[in-house]
């Protein structure tokens, strides 16, 4: 596993997406679901659904229905992105379980499997921006503006691809080591949200 690995499955899953650019379109994961690739495909799958349905509900013309339902759908999304997420966190958990921390080792705030999450959206950017850089129908000015932002996302894509593998290359050799805190969302949990329990 590098960030070499993790991009090009998400810029494959973008692409596959891109096929019907339908967020209602299934997900077909082309990994065994016992391989940590099935995890990343799906992620940026997620996050590529999310991403259009957060322009969709941007529509001046939506209807209110129409709203609150995509609003709804992307609270799930949200959710099932966390979760999937933490099943990834899991496996780089079990990865480094016979990993033993030196005793100066460091423990990092952002876990692999969230700093993943921000690698998953930055191939979002890029491939959107490359979008706009490519637009017959605009001015030279937006195309220019979009190419300076593309060429600021291509260095943060270096950039968190070296964090990636340096985080990894860390805590294989016990210089840094992770640990895993559970998202507790308290919005989606019937218990916890006080405007749904307060209902029941």
């Amino acid at each position: 596993m590098n960030a070499t690995f993790a991009n090009d499955i998400f810029r494959q899953s973008i692409q596959d997406y891109h096929l019907t650019d339908q967020v209602d379109t299934p997900i077909r994961n082309p990994y065994s679901s016992n391989d940590v690739a099935y995890l990343l495909y799906q992620k940026n799958w997620i996050d590529t659904v999310q991403w259009h349905l957060e322009d969709i509900i941007r529509s001046p013309s939506i209807s209110p229905s129409e709203l609150v339902a995509i609003k709804r759908r992307i609270d799930q999304s949200n959710q099932d992105r966390t979760d999937t997420v933490e099943l990834i966190d899991s496996w780089f958990s079990d990865l480094f379980a016979g990993v033993i921390p030196q005793p100066s080792a460091r423990m990092n705030s952002e876990t692999p499997a969230w700093l993943l999450d921000r690698m998953s959206i930055l191939q979002l950017k890029l491939y959107h921006f490359r979008e706009q850089v490519d637009r017959p129908d605009v001015s030279d000015e937006h195309r220019h503006k979009a190419q300076q932002k593309l060429v600021v996302l291509l260095e943060q894509e270096q950039d968190l691809a070296r964090c990636f593998d340096e985080l990894l290359e860390d805590i294989q050799q016990g210089n840094r080591y992770m640990k895993v805190y559970r998202q507790m969302k308290m919005y989606n949990d019937p218990t916890l949200n006080p405007v749904l329990y307060g209902q029941a």
